[in-house]
């Protein structure tokens, strides 16, 4: 494969008509920091409006597929709505954050082209947002999943709840999303989470490069069809849930819990929740 462009926070790479896009970080276990929320919309509008490309791979470097958010980096985006007593204006500033960010998981979810997700290692929040905006979901016997925004005091805003239900069931995602519990790869596939487990990372992602190849061997405007009339039926469902996640965090997110989450974060140590 050839590489087609710099970015800090993926590599994109094209071959016969399948692109991968891989999670690079630069924190620590692809955390999803500042660049990749500045970037992964433009990749996959770039791929989506690219006619070479008819499938697309989406996979972590290293050991991990995403540790989910990267709480440090991003901590300054929080700073002015997580002040004593923030008003309004700091209030839309943080609603507006978010929203820029859902626009990255959105672009993977919207992307006309099929996107395959090859996961191997931890896929943790964050992560489990965006294997939930790809089509097909592929895992590695080591990987292991948990929606664990609601440890660190926060409501997972990115797509998980909104997308998950229609992948999981509704039972499922509460149990996941309200305990933040591990799940290993075989309980993953139980429940539907991924389709199916592979014996490594190169397993993996050699399955999802298969299924793609196999997907671009289809008439791309029909398989473009296929993926639009699928999605039309929850697409104002998942909708409606982003935009009221988003006016609820900014409402009600700011806490002493959620001050809290983040310094126990820097400072290395289990956090102490008092509900404030």
């Amino acid at each position: 494969m050839t590489e087609q462009q710099s970015w800090k926070a993926f590599t994109v790479e094209r071959k016969d008509h399948v692109a991968q896009v891989t999670l690079i970080g630069p924190g620590k276990g692809n955390a999803m920091g500042p660049d990749f929320w500045e970037e992964l919309p433009g990749i996959f509008a770039e791929l989506d409006a690219d006619p070479e490309v008819r499938a697309v791979v989406l996979a972590g470097s290293g050991k991990h597929f995403s540790f989910g958010l990267d709480l440090p980096a991003m901590s300054g985006g929080f700073g002015a709505v997580l002040a004593d007593k923030a008003q309004a204006g700091p209030r839309t500033d943080f609603h507006n954050l978010i929203k820029r960010m859902q626009s990255g998981i959105n672009a993977v979810a919207d992307c006309r082209k099929p996107v395959v997700a090859a996961i191997q290692g931890w896929c943790i929040g964050g992560g489990v947002d965006l294997i939930s905006a790809a089509d097909i979901r592929y895992a590695s016997a080591d990987a292991k999943f948990s929606i664990r925004e609601v440890k660190v005091a926060i409501v997972a805003d990115m797509g998980s709840f909104a997308r998950l239900p229609a992948i999981i069931g509704d039972g499922h995602l509460r149990e996941l999303a309200l305990t933040g519990k591990d799940t290993d790869a075989a309980r993953a596939e139980k429940i539907g989470l991924v389709n199916d487990v592979f014996e490594d990372a190169d397993a993996v992602l050699a399955a999802a490069h298969a299924t793609a190849a196999e997907i671009a061997a289809n008439p791309p405007l029909v398989v473009q069809g296929v993926k639009d009339v699928l999605d039309h039926s929850r697409s104002a469902a998942v909708n409606d849930s982003l935009r009221y996640v988003a006016a609820w965090n900014a409402a009600f997110l700011p806490s002493e819990d959620l001050t809290e989450a983040i310094t126990a974060v820097f400072q290395k140590r289990p956090p102490e929740f008092q509900g404030r």
